[in-house]
């Protein structure tokens, strides 16, 4: 369950405010319906969700998961950087 939690917890402060929401705000502003949004926004983050965990397992594969992480923290740094200089 502390994957779970972790999980849930990351990519929930990931996503709130991004452009995923404010799509879903423009269709519902548009009439359309808000269940028919949220089962077609939860199956895109399925899929795309799926997706990942299997290249990240085909990933895993070839690189050790020390370097990954490092990897991924360094990326997560420099995105954040060029954010808060408005490059990104």
């Amino acid at each position: 369950m502390k994957t779970v939690f972790l999980a849930f917890g990351t990519i929930f402060l990931a996503e709130l405010g991004d452009k995923t929401q404010l799509a879903v705000l423009a269709m519902k502003s548009k009439g359309y319906s808000g269940l028919e949004i949220f089962l077609g926004t939860m199956l895109a983050f399925a899929l795309i969700t799926g997706i990942a965990v299997l290249f990240g397992a085909w990933l895993n594969e070839k690189i050790p998961g020390a370097v990954m992480q490092k990897t991924a923290s360094v990326v997560f740094v420099l995105i954040g950087i060029l954010m808060w200089f408005e490059k990104m």
